[in-house]
């Protein structure tokens, strides 16, 4: 026999404080979506300033939840490239689309070469080993934007006249000076970067790409052209908004826009681990250059 539980009974306490704590979890969601999404610092909210400027501090170490690493368009649940022996290692979690409007504006002849990149995303050509396959299974640097989506945690150190990002992952870095513009002297994996200040929000264009990084695992990709405008505001003590607008006429019919928070890592001693993956890829990167007997082919 089942016991039904009255209104106002003491045991639909314990429901009722599950049911609070649901509430809480949503409305944090909901506080961050709208506005965040909008591009829109919170009513009230004042960051703590750069001691000696008026500029708000962004020093710490951050971090994306996202999975916009795998695709940057929504994207379902895929086993890995290697299921039989990995099981759901490697597996693609299910993910909302972090551009806005939903979807990247290729131009036509360009989908081609995206559909290319996924098919072969995991070869490794020794006679193209820069060209083909993604890059960061190699340990590459990651370019810009996706540095920042990458699941690791990356650090800004920021001082009154530059901001240096030092990420984890493959110990990629790069200085941003603020406020004097400079031009790239060659092009490069992670681009040039420029600063300035708009109110709170830090704005960095970016440019003097090469055409070789991805924009994730998906095979979506960009030329040399690139232009990326970045811009971190922060919208509560513990994160950042953060958005991407992406130009390259070469490979999109218009600029299009990523947005999505970042959330400030508060353990108690945390501090940024290396991770040099250079010699965990070498035996993917040059493994077919040896035989089975490990001598040179």
């Amino acid at each position: 026999m089942r016991t039904r539980l009255r209104p106002g009974s003491t045991r639909s306490a314990p429901w009722r404080g599950a049911t609070a704590a649901m509430l809480v979890a949503v409305g944090a969601v909901l506080w961050l979506l709208p506005g965040a999404a909008a591009g829109q610092t919170p009513e009230g909210y004042g960051a703590p300033r750069l001691p000696g400027t008026s500029n708000p501090d962004l020093n710490g170490i951050w971090q994306a939840f996202t999975t916009a690493n795998w695709n940057l368009e929504a994207h379902g649940a895929e086993a890995g490239p290697f299921d039989r022996q990995l099981g759901m290692w490697g597996a693609q979690p299910p993910g909302a689309s972090v551009i806005e409007g939903g979807a990247i504006p290729y131009r036509p002849e360009a989908l081609a070469r995206r559909q290319e990149n996924f098919e072969r995303r995991l070869d490794v050509d020794h006679d193209n080993i820069n060209t083909v396959g993604d890059p960061e299974a190699k340990c590459y640097y990651p370019g810009v934007p996706r540095a920042t989506y990458l699941p690791y945690p990356f650090q800004i150190i920021q001082s009154t006249s530059r901001v240096v990002i030092a990420y984890q992952f493959a110990s990629a870095n790069r200085t941003i000076p603020i406020g004097a513009t400079t031009e790239a002297p060659i092009d490069t994996w992670m681009g040039w970067s420029n600063g300035r200040w708009e109110g709170d929000t830090l704005v960095v264009e970016v440019t003097g790409f090469h055409d070789l990084p991805w924009l994730d695992r998906a095979g979506n990709y960009h030329s040399a052209g690139l232009r990326v405008v970045e811009r971190y505001t922060p919208i509560s003590p513990y994160h950042l908004q953060y958005e991407a607008t992406i130009e390259d006429p070469d490979v999109f019919t218009r600029p299009w826009t990523i947005r999505f928070p970042l959330y400030r890592r508060i353990e108690e001693n945390v501090r940024l681990l290396e991770f040099k993956c250079v010699d965990l890829a070498e035996p993917y990167v040059y493994g077919g250059l040896v035989d089975e007997e490990g001598g040179a082919r």
